[in-house]
């Protein structure tokens, strides 16, 4: 009765609600890097070197793909019992007589929606023969400059990596001429990266239908952000939502719009989805929207194949993905179907949040030796760290963090000069393969903790936290440029702890939280983070742990790769044990320790 909103060319009974994209997972850029000092630094650090990418793709390979997609005529993620709404594009952007819009829906402008992303995947197979040929389509939203929001429908079982092509900045389909060249409208094509689809993901049922794709390089797009966890009031019975995309036009017609379209569609009780779909729509995780379509087009408002993966939006936040529906996408009494993004966020910011050294969204550790000053990396392999790669001579740092300031996917470092005081964020500029230094405050030697954990504001744009000589916590707003707002006061009294760390997500609300160890007894606390600024930025704090006998501490953020933020302890004989996270803000917040070395009391620096 159901199908997803992906699209084809070809007729089965139920559809999903994009085109399908494949992405492959692919290591980072960042595998060995040195750090440059600013002028007229007391003891000079070193010029950084970086390890170039293991593979990348020309423009005339993307615009190839794009050409190959178009013409392509599969459905990504179809089950023979409901049918994804992805799409095969064969006609879509030659067809002067597609109306550009949603079934009962409107042409936009990409001004209205600069955030949407077509999403192209083109295998020939490595055959002469065009039969075996898979191209498909699928919708996407920009959730950060190299982080595409999508169904999981689009991404599982595809490689993105080596087949896909992800195009923004424009509402037009791309048309292709009779020598295969393609005119992208403005839009600018970008190379997948790396890909994660949720890992419950069911591709019979379509359930947990949520995924990430990590471009190569950031786009310029204006990014929208996902709703929070916990949001009721954006799927009240009522709400009125939008939906956009460049699906099917007609129950009719297999052709999808050249044209962004969005459509205006009421959300639905769970009662009333349940009510036509039965045990096919899962309460909690999917979400139905729309009036009781017609029977036909007249009389339906409805996303369709070609929808899969875009956004479904509430005051300007996605609330749902582009999932499934009915074949044809008119049946009547049919609901559009989506999956419930504030059921998400947790599972899908750290992936939003997860720029790591090696670039395998798993965490990576970085360290200094105490006696030799040598800065050293150790990747992870997800329950321990591989042998470590040299970063030169650090000798002129007393403080080294981990984060992606200007979210570009590379991860940047910040560090404190041991001489003065001053701070420097150091971020590696892909266009010259060389890295940048830009100092970013001046005398913080009396600072007693500096964190850069994430967003901590809501806004998705990096922030970073320090704490005065008098006891303050400020919060200094990231613009996700490497410069900040101005700072905010949180609240007073945190000199009381002797570490303050934090990387991410340790409760799976989406919202960036802290961890912090009283000076006295060796209390672990829990600061919840709210998504606000100021002195509600951070909830009461919650006793988690009692660590008496650890020294040193790091959270890096997901060294597993399971979704959730991680943390590091040392104890005084040296051996490190990493802590993974359950996403509980309770005692359980760690699962059982497992030890990761027993050789890291040479360190003083734990980035």
């Amino acid at each position: 009765m159901s199908t997803t909103l992906s699209g084809s060319g070809r007729h089965r009974r139920r559809i999903r609600i994009g085109l399908p994209i494949a992405a492959a997972g692919v290591a980072a850029a960042v595998a060995a890097a040195l750090l440059t000092s600013s002028a007229g630094a007391a003891t000079a650090l070193p010029t950084p070197t970086v390890k170039p990418m293991t593979s990348s793709a020309s423009l005339a390979e993307l615009e190839r793909r794009v050409a190959g997609a178009v013409d392509g005529d599969d459905t990504a993620g179809e089950t023979p019992t409901k049918s994804s709404y992805s799409a095969s594009t064969s006609g879509a952007s030659d067809d002067s007589t597609v109306s550009p819009m949603v079934i009962g829906g409107t042409t936009t402008g990409i001004t209205s929606a600069p955030w949407m992303a077509q999403l192209w995947y083109y295998d020939d197979q490595g055959t002469a023969d065009e039969a075996d040929d898979l191209g498909f389509f699928c919708g996407g939203a920009v959730v950060a400059p190299t982080k595409i929001l999508t169904a999981a429908h689009c991404v599982k079982g595809y490689d993105w990596h080596t087949y896909g092509a992800v195009i923004t900045g424009t509402a037009q389909l791309p048309t292709t001429d009779d020598a295969g060249d393609s005119d992208l409208h403005g839009g600018t094509v970008s190379l997948p990266h790396r890909q994660w689809n949720h890992p419950s993901y069911n591709a019979t049922t379509i359930d947990n239908d949520i995924a990430v794709i990590t471009l190569a390089n950031p786009v310029k797009a204006t990014p929208i952000r996902m709703t929070t966890s916990g949001d009721t009031a954006s799927y009240a019975a009522g709400t009125s939502a939008k939906v956009y995309g460049w699906g099917r036009t007609s129950s009719t017609s297999e052709d999808i719009s050249d044209t962004l379209k969005t459509a205006t569609l009421p959300i639905q009780s769970d009662t009333t989805c349940a009510g036509y779909y039965g045990s096919e729509f899962v309460k909690g995780h999917m979400v139905c929207a729309g009036q009781p379509a017609s029977g036909s087009d007249t009389g339906t408002t409805s996303a369709c194949n070609g929808d899969s993966g875009g956004p479904l939006v509430v005051n300007g936040r996605i609330v749902g993905v582009v999932s499934w529906g009915v074949q044809d996408c008119v049946a009547k009494g049919a609901y559009s179907v989506f999956a419930k993004v504030t059921s998400y966020v947790g599972a899908a910011y750290p992936r939003v949040d997860d720029t790591n050294i090696s670039g395998d969204h798993r965490a990576d550790l970085w360290l200094r030796n105490a006696s030799t000053r040598t800065g050293y990396s150790k990747d992870s392999n997800g329950t321990s760290f591989a042998a470590r790669e040299s970063w030169g001579n650090w000798s002129g740092a007393n403080l080294v963090l981990q984060t992606d300031l200007d979210r570009d996917g590379y991860q940047d470092l910040i560090y404190r000069r041991s001489s003065d005081g001053d701070l420097f964020w150091t971020h590696y500029l892909p266009a010259t393969g060389s890295w940048a230094t830009k100092q970013i405050a001046d005398n913080w030697k009396t600072r007693t903790r500096i964190v850069v954990p994430g967003d901590v504001t809501g806004d998705y744009k990096p922030d970073l936290l320090s704490v005065d000589s008098a006891g303050y916590l400020w919060i200094y707003p990231g613009n996700g440029n490497g410069t900040f707002a101005t700072r905010v006061k949180v609240g007073s009294g945190w000199n009381q702890y002797n570490s303050l760390r934090g990387h991410g997500d340790f409760t799976g609300d989406g919202r960036t939280d802290l961890i912090a160890r009283s000076s006295s007894g060796g209390y672990i606390y829990l600061y919840k983070g709210t998504g606000k600024s100021g002195t509600g930025a951070f909830a009461s704090r919650i006793k988690v742990r009692t660590w008496a006998t650890y020294n040193g501490f790091d959270a890096v953020g997901d060294v597993t790769g399971d979704g959730r933020a991680d943390f590091l302890a040392r104890n005084t004989a040296g051996t490190l044990y990493l802590y993974p996270g359950t996403g509980k803000a309770t005692s359980e917040i760690f699962s059982t320790p497992k030890s990761v070395g027993t050789d890291y009391k040479q360190y003083d620096i734990l980035g």
